[in-house]
């Protein structure tokens, strides 16, 4: 008997047994990294900008130089550093929101869709350990898909069209250095607001089994919010929707940068963000796994 209660710890545990040991985050992130769909996702990063340099010098026709909206066609071409952000612009609405979702709702629903998820909580790791590296391991991958886009763009941009400085629709000019920093900025403050749909996609991937629900619900939902963000009648209420500072980021580009939006901005994502993470914990704590 005193052999017995020696392999055994109080909690119930065998002896030597650390929850903290068990699925650790480098494990998690290379299996998923090694999965079609992130090598997808990342291949997608590398080639998006090359696709878009190619539009750029084969569209250069008078009838884009003379199109009003904006002039992104030639400040994306004046350097390396504007063809960046024209890239951040082209994307922020629709293809990070979409990698973002995908890379957050895939990482549950997946697993309990192929059976594999109760066979891992079995190993034991504790269910709140599972849920916390997987988030981690989204948010990485997340964040290196959108650092690959940034990088991609700035080197091809650059050989494309030249190391200069940036030069802003409103005709303000930034040195490279100046420019470089602000353009982190830009980076660190879309990895935050962008949470928040990496976030409900999260929630939605303990919620269901199909992990198609979860990234497209969450899509879906954004898209609502962004469609709704143009109806004016709404007022000020729009300024609570999830999608409401979603390109506050060009404020950076102001001399002097305006930080208001850009503060509420990120204030408002890591609420959005608490909630859906605290929500995705709750019922994931509660679920029976079955699958």
């Amino acid at each position: 008997m005193a052999s017995t209660t020696e392999h055994v710890q109080p909690t119930g545990a065998v002896a030597g047994y650390r929850p903290e040991r068990t699925l650790r985050l480098s494990v998690e992130l290379r299996r998923q990294f090694k999965r079609r769909r992130t090598i997808g996702v990342f291949a997608l990063m590398v080639a998006l900008p090359l696709v878009l340099i190619a539009a750029l010098q084969l569209g250069a026709s008078e009838e884009a130089q003379t199109n009003s909206r904006i002039n992104l066609v030639d400040v994306a071409t004046s350097s390396g550093l504007n063809f960046t952000l024209f890239v951040l612009f082209a994307t922020t609405g629709f293809f990070l929101v979409v990698v973002y979702a995908l890379f957050f709702g895939d990482t549950v629903a997946s697993e309990a869709q192929w059976g594999s998820l109760r066979y891992t909580l079995a190993t034991p790791v504790p269910r709140s350990r599972l849920l916390r590296q997987k988030f981690a391991a989204a948010l990485v991958m997340s964040v290196a898909a959108l650092l690959t886009l940034a990088l991609v763009a700035v080197v091809a941009g650059g050989i494309a069209f030249g190391f200069e400085e940036i030069q802003t629709p409103i005709g303000v000019t930034l040195s490279q250095g100046e420019g470089m920093l602000r353009l982190a900025g830009m980076l660190g403050y879309l990895a935050v607001h962008l949470l928040v749909v990496g976030t409900l996609a999260f929630w939605l991937s303990t919620v269901t089994d199909a992990p198609l629900a979860a990234v497209g619900g969450a899509v879906f939902t954004m898209f609502v919010f962004a469609i709704l963000d143009q109806v004016e009648q709404l007022g000020d209420i729009r300024d609570w929707f999830p999608t409401a500072e979603e390109f506050a980021w060009t404020d950076l580009l102001q001399t002097p940068v305006d930080s208001s939006d850009l503060f509420r901005g990120v204030v408002q994502a890591l609420v959005y963000a608490a909630v859906f993470t605290a929500l995705a914990f709750r019922h994931f704590s509660r679920r029976d796994v079955t699958s």
